[in-house]
């Protein structure tokens, strides 16, 4: 069985592996928020509504889900080196095959298809991490893994509308490609073996027993709502922005790259806050903190919407507070819910990204539902709704952590 002793440092040698899962994690993200702009040019070339921007990130998600059972045990198992580069390597492939998609359904297939990269992020990159690096260090590192992530909605606008300006947009998708081959080679090259079990049985029933275990820990359970519900604000409105701005507000496809600018700028200072707070404060203190910027910029968002459907800079700025927020809580709340059981971390990571996208994609639903139905009024009400049950559920997730450090400390 593989194993490493968590390292409490960085090195040039070790920073090699975050680095290289970062740049895949990067591409993955980008070969959504660059077609974003794009997106009415897709669907107006293959001769269907606007009701269909939305569907190739809800496809994506969805993509993001169906492995996510297999992958965490399967890398207990294996190991996660292999399991992660056959992963990169298919995404390489489904971008690469994007140039020749004829129909939106088409199109929308490999989508799905490019979402299943998330697992291999989820369930066996982000355990990986967790387990190579001790717990300072880890969160520190997914606090700014975090940042760079989060270069591809903040550069990924602008890039595909001036992209878009020269190019056509299936070229997009050889750029993602390669930026993802790169990303393999560092994780050939860098990537540390911390798992891996020849002995570990993997059946129907194996699984299904691991997985009952998991359904029935009310601690992952409810980190993992968690961590779905404070994500669903930002991606909804990534994937609703374009509709929002471009097609209702008649903003050019630049002034829209620009007003997601805020936004994101707010969740890269929310993550650097969280990694200088690393190791200075309680890995629960920030997710208290971030309750604040979190409800408080959705009520703004809620008030200003409601006052006047049309007030989307309002709009923006309370989605900036809120991306503030995110970025304060998320790294801690993952390694929070990652340890809280004693299942292996491929199969507990597996869970938590089953239930995180599954909200994830019904959540946008639901916040797509209210827009199309009843307006901007309505998508920051039922966000805002979203995030106050996500603070009650934190609330009882920390005060379970806390009981439970006191019993086992």
């Amino acid at each position: 069985m593989a194993s490493t002793t968590p390292v409490s440092s960085l090195t040039r040698r070790h920073i090699i592996f975050p680095l290289s899962l970062v740049l895949f994690e990067f591409a993955t993200y980008i070969a959504h928020d660059m077609i974003q702009p794009g997106m009415l040019l897709v669907t107006r070339e293959f001769n269907v509504g606007p009701e269909w921007v939305s569907s190739s990130l809800t496809a994506y998600l969805i993509g993001g889900i169906v492995l996510q059972w297999l992958l965490g045990p399967l890398s207990d198992k294996l190991g996660r080196r292999p399991v992660i580069l056959s992963g990169v390597a298919f995404f390489v492939l489904t971008c690469i095959a994007t140039h020749w998609v004829q129909s939106i359904e088409q199109f929308v297939l490999l989508r799905f298809l490019q979402g299943t990269s998330l697992c291999f992020i989820g369930a066996v990159g982000y355990a990986a991490i967790q387990e190579a690096f001790d717990e300072k260090l880890s969160v520190k590192i997914m606090a700014l893994m975090a940042n760079v992530a989060l270069l591809a909605p903040l550069i990924g606008p602008i890039a595909g509308a001036a992209f878009l300006e020269f190019g056509e947009w299936r070229n997009m998708f050889w750029l993602f490609g390669i930026v993802s081959a790169v990303a393999l080679v560092g994780l050939w090259r860098a990537m540390p073996e911390t798992a891996g079990d020849p002995l570990m049985k993997i059946s129907a029933g194996s699984l299904a027993r691991g997985y009952r275990t998991l359904l029935r820990d009310r601690q992952v359970m409810s980190g993992s709502v968690a961590i779905g519900l404070v994500n669903i604000p930002g991606l909804a409105w990534v994937a609703l922005a374009p509709v929002v701005l471009i097609h209702d507000e008649g903003l050019t496809r630049i002034e829209y790259a620009l007003l997601q600018l805020p936004v994101f700028i707010a969740m890269i200072g929310g993550n650097f806050t969280l990694s200088l707070l690393s190791g200075r404060l309680a890995i629960d203190k920030p997710l208290r903190l971030g309750a604040w910027p979190l409800i408080g910029g959705l009520l703004i968002a809620t008030v200003a919407t409601l006052v006047n459907p049309h007030s989307y800079l309002w709009l923006t700025a309370g989605l900036s507070l809120y991306g503030f927020g995110t970025g304060l809580v998320n790294a801690g709340l993952y390694r929070l819910t990652l340890f809280s059981s004693s299942e292996g971390k491929g199969s507990v990571a597996a869970m938590l990204g089953m239930v995180s996208l599954s909200l994830f994609t019904l959540g946008i639903e639901l916040v797509k539902w209210a827009y199309f139905s009843l307006g901007t009024g309505a998508f920051s009400m039922v966000t805002l709704a979203l995030i106050l049950l996500w603070f009650l559920l934190v609330r009882a997730f920390l005060r379970e952590w806390q009981r439970r450090s006191v019993l086992n400390p």
